[in-house]
């Protein structure tokens, strides 16, 4: 068997990225809301709150909300993580309900990022 290469991790990784959102029960796109311990007192359960409300009141089938634990970035709570089938994960910092319903409406339903509210664009990788 041969020796796997660094461009052939970087090659796997890349292809299981590409199929981890789809594997998600179908959905277009995943919001991570992150809920550590920092980020619930800042506010975070509020915005998962108003990403629930933006999904009903649009109707939206293909969005799914989910929760994480401590991102290690106190000072920058409440965040989310926004993950789209065609798009790099965006990671959004500071946010407030108005905040919020923006990205919703321009990222997560738009496809357009709202970089000025965005802290990280792409993977988090060790290499």
């Amino acid at each position: 068997m041969k020796k796997l290469t660094k461009d052939d991790l970087t090659k796997i990784k890349e292809e299981y990225q590409a199929t981890l959102s789809q594997r998600e029960e179908g959905f277009r796109v995943k919001v991570t809301v992150h809920m550590g311990t920092c980020g619930i007192a800042a506010g975070a359960r509020r915005i998962a709150e108003v990403l629930m409300e933006e999904i009903r009141d649009s109707g939206a089938q293909d969005v799914i909300v989910t929760t994480s634990g401590c991102a290690g970035l106190c000072s920058m709570e409440p965040m989310v993580t926004v993950e789209t089938l065609d798009g790099p994960p965006v990671r959004y910092v500071s946010l407030t309900d108005e905040k919020t319903r923006e990205i919703f409406r321009e990222h997560v339903m738009g496809g357009k990022i709202k970089e000025s509210y965005a802290l990280a664009m792409g993977y988090e990788a060790s290499y």
